[in-house]
């Protein structure tokens, strides 16, 4: 029972790292810029929760849809600030400009709400009972973990829908393959990269929720590590694929759970990177991305 409570906590935790990593992957896809700033957009999610269910007892719910909404447009000013004027600049300007977004949003959180770590109100919102027992209740699973794996997945199959069916879905594929050529099809497409930038950002206040749910430390740092690890998750599956993405965050958060398990606690992070190293080693496009060939 031990081995399988280590696969579900390892499944919770990928589910995590895979709604993070839907974000990257969207907007490395569509407008090939690489948001360093996405990790911090989970924790001002997770605190707008935090306070709008703790101090202005707001229900869950709400809370969680005022976190999305906040998120969303913050993703959208980010797009338009920071983003938007360097989309012809060369990618170590994009990326530098990322990683000042990325401090920005830290030390703003820190002077907003101080740097003092803050207790996630997870009780509040989830319920006082512990989960529910298997086996007859040999393994426990607890709600926030059957809560973290259904709404992952609910979110990769609504997101695969949405790009396929939909009108802004298809703009979305055809500036992921062409923005010039998606331009003079008629495709709007700095509207089309915003709507991808809020999307993103409103999964990332989801993420923010769960993670802070399940690890309920909250500081103005919260969102660095997880951030960097959803990125190696989007890399890993293949940067730009939605399933990849969803490949890559799982088999992340079930390597991450068995190395901490049976190897070391300290180890565990190292591990998780030196796997990804040896899987683009042999397939540099991750295990589900394209190899796109460049003519020169």
């Amino acid at each position: 029972m031990t081995f399988l409570s280590y696969v579900i906590n390892g499944v919770s935790l990928g589910s995590i790292y895979a709604i993070i990593a839907l974000g990257y992957t969207m907007v490395y896809g569509i407008a090939k810029m690489l948001n360093f700033a996405h990790g911090d957009v989970i924790m001002v999610g997770a605190y707008i929760c935090f306070y709008a269910v703790s101090r202005f007892a707001l229900p869950p719910l709400l809370g969680i849809v005022l976190a999305m909404l906040v998120c969303t447009v913050l993703g959208v000013v980010i797009e338009r600030l920071a983003y938007k004027p360097l989309r012809s600049a060369p990618s170590l300007a994009v990326l530098i400009t990322a990683i000042g977004m990325s401090y920005f949003l830290q030390n703003m959180a820190q002077l907003l709400w101080t740097a003092n770590p803050k207790v996630f109100p997870t009780a509040a919102i989830f319920g006082d009972k512990t989960g529910l027992g298997l086996f007859g209740g040999s393994l426990k699973i607890s709600y926030v973990t059957i809560v973290t794996i259904v709404t992952c997945l609910v979110i990769m199959v609504g997101l695969t829908l949405f790009t396929r069916s939909t009108k802004m879905g298809k703009a979305m594929r055809a500036c992921s393959e062409d923005k010039g050529a998606a331009q003079l099809m008629g495709i709007n497409v700095n509207l089309t990269i915003s709507v991808t930038f809020a999307i993103g950002s409103a999964l990332a206040a989801i993420a923010g929720v769960l993670l802070c749910s399940a690890y309920p430390n909250l500081v103005p740092t919260t969102g660095s590590m997880p951030g960097i690890k959803a990125f190696t998750a989007a890399v890993f599956g293949g940067i730009g694929s939605i399933p990849g993405a969803l490949l890559g965050g799982l088999l992340l958060g079930v390597i991450e759970i068995f190395a901490r398990a049976y190897i070391s606690t300290q180890l565990s992070d190292a591990i998780v990177f030196a796997v990804l190293i040896v899987v683009l080693l042999v397939k540099p496009a991750g295990l589900l991305g394209r190899q796109v060939r460049e003519k020169v």
